[in-house]
């Protein structure tokens, strides 16, 4: 019986289907951006400051500018060690009493500042910030400032229970059905979200749309591959990627038209609910279905791909079994992701690189502190180094195959790190293209790892695996914000010399794997367990198999 690998060569491997298809699909992969790393805009926290009534009546009685203002209420005012204390504390005194005079009040109260008691902000705070972000509307500042990392971690937490759950769910009963399930979700939730009353309400719809929103882009990311032919999947992996990085250029011009968080995350979710119309556009995965034995639905969704691509249905095509001639169908089980030697390998050295990558790539640009007064440029132009990585993946994969460009760029980015700790400080234009090199890399082997897991598994499992493997880099996302700020504590560059570590380490990993580059998907267990066998043996079993499909069926 041909693969679907074959079928797929006769009746277009990407043509209009296909290219409809990409478009339909990085359209959801764009979209997701506002979700992964929207918290930069919406958790924005801007400086701030005590609110106190009675500062600003002295203010307009002694007609202060702002900066005297500033400088005559203000502890810890100029020293930059004391942010949290001019953000969080005031002095412990009654601005309202009349002793206190215009030109230096707080002179007549103490000889020396630092001996006034001070007391955390009573009456709120004053933010300097045009806009709005969850942060000022709910005061997540000082003592609450666990809240906006609690509201991110609730985030990841749903990506990994989501990823997980749905990625089984999308294996036991199809792509498509669990794709529009979480297009729906992910919309309404989006929608709530923006006009939540409280921070507890809000909470609760981040968390629903984590649960389904990456667990929809995989689902996507899934279909896209097992819809073209061999030959165009890396590539159409990669515009998939690449499209999230465009979703963030947009994202950082709509956040600076916007910025108001709650018209922001309305005018980013709306869209979601456009995709309810894949339900017309998007067929079923014909190789889940084969894999289901449903293989007459299979033989209906392959001709309507060859009239679309104006090919002929294939003759080898009559050699699909029939339903009623099929044994028992495969369902997929978290067993089967560990049962055998080669494909436990495969698990464990994925779910490693998936926890690597994330770890790496949020970790080097919390570490690298970009600094300036234009968030939104920041966002920019962090993201622009992503393209280049894109490109390299693209003039590199196909010619030297998958595993030594992954391997390499995680090296990269390990050495990377272990390059700016010798780095010294007043060389920053250095460090910072050393920085940039690192982060580089770790976009290479991110892009790498998601198209590679996809290859390392059979159809029955591969969203199942894709999943469970991707689910490590949420809990790498949760898990980052604490290593960085808390090893910064112990030695600024603590953090690299960690990121060096398990990069190096992912590199040397990766080299474990079988190649795959030129190979059709896997649709068996066996055939995975048989990857890394000699090309020349490999070659000998896949022209056995086309020469037993030519004969015809008693």
């Amino acid at each position: 019986m041909p693969t679907m690998d074959d079928i797929l060569d006769q009746i277009g491997e990407f043509h209009l289907f296909q290219k409809q298809i990409f478009f339909f699909l990085a359209l959801l992969s764009f979209t997701f951006t506002p979700i992964y790393v929207g918290i930069v805009f919406l958790g924005f926290s801007p400086p701030h400051r005590c609110r106190s009534p009675g500062v600003s009546e002295l203010s307009r009685r002694c007609g202060w500018s702002p900066a005297e203002e500033l400088n005559y209420t203000l502890p810890g005012l100029g020293a930059a060690g004391e942010a949290s204390l001019r953000q969080c504390m005031q002095y412990a005194v009654d601005w309202n009493q009349s002793s206190l005079g215009c030109l230096d009040p707080l002179a007549s109260l103490a000889a020396n500042r630092s001996q006034l008691p001070l007391v955390p902000c009573q009456h709120g705070w004053v933010y300097d910030f045009p806009g709005s972000s969850i942060v000022t509307e709910f005061n997540l500042v000082c003592a609450n400032s666990w809240m906006l990392d609690f509201f991110q971690s609730a985030v990841n937490v749903g990506f990994f229970v989501g990823s997980v759950g749905i990625g089984y769910l999308a294996d036991r009963f199809g792509r498509k059905f669990c794709l529009l399930v979480t297009i729906l979700i992910n919309a309404v939730s989006g929608v709530l979200m923006a006009v939540a009353p409280t921070y507890a309400w809000m909470l609760t719809f981040r968390l629903i749309q984590g649960l389904v929103s990456k667990a929809g882009w995989l689902i996507g990311y899934i279909l896209i591959t097992e819809f073209v032919g061999q030959s165009y999947r890396r590539t159409v992996g990669i515009f998939y990627q690449a499209s999230f990085t465009v979703g963030l250029l947009v994202l950082a011009g709509v956040a600076y038209a916007l910025p108001h968080w709650r018209w922001l995350q309305f005018v980013v979710t709306v869209p979601n609910f456009s995709f309810l119309l894949y339900y017309w556009c998007i067929p079923e995965s014909p190789r889940w279905l084969i894999s289901q034995n449903r293989n007459a639905k299979a033989m209906s969704i392959i001709k309507y791909i060859a009239k679309k691509n104006g090919r002929p249905t294939p003759d080898s095509l009559q050699n699909l079994r029939a339903d009623e001639e099929v044994g028992e169908k495969l369902s997929p089980s978290f067993l089967d992701l560990v049962r055998t030697p080669q494909i436990r390998k495969h698990t464990l050295i994925l779910m490693y690189n998936w926890f690597t990558s994330s770890v790496l790539y949020q970790g080097l640009i919390m570490h690298m502190g970009l600094s300036g007064d234009n968030i939104y440029l920041d966002f920019f132009y962090s993201a622009l180094v992503e393209f280049p990585a894109a490109f390299a993946i693209i003039l590199t994969i196909d010619r030297v195959g998958r595993r030594y460009p992954w391997a390499a760029s995680n090296m990269m980015a390990g050495v990377a790190c272990l390059a700016s700790i010798f780095i010294p400080d007043d060389l920053h234009g250095l460090k910072v293209a050393v920085a940039c090199l690192g982060r580089m890399g770790i976009t290479m082997a991110y892009e790498i790892v998601c198209l590679v897991n996809a290859e390392l598994y059979p159809t029955f499992i591969r969203n199942l695996g894709v999943q469970v493997c991707s689910s490590l880099c949420d809990i790498g996302g949760i898990f980052t914000p604490f290593l960085v700020y808390r090893l910064t504590e112990v030695w600024l560059e603590l953090p690299l010399v960690v990121f060096a570590v398990v990069g190096l380490v992912a590199g040397g990993l990766v080299l474990l794997l079988p190649e795959t580059k030129g190979k059709a998907l896997p649709e068996t267990i066996e055939e995975v367990e048989n990857m890394q066998r000699a090309r020349k043996n490999t070659e000998k079993v896949i022209y056995l198999q086309v020469k037993k499909s030519d004969v015809p069926l008693n």
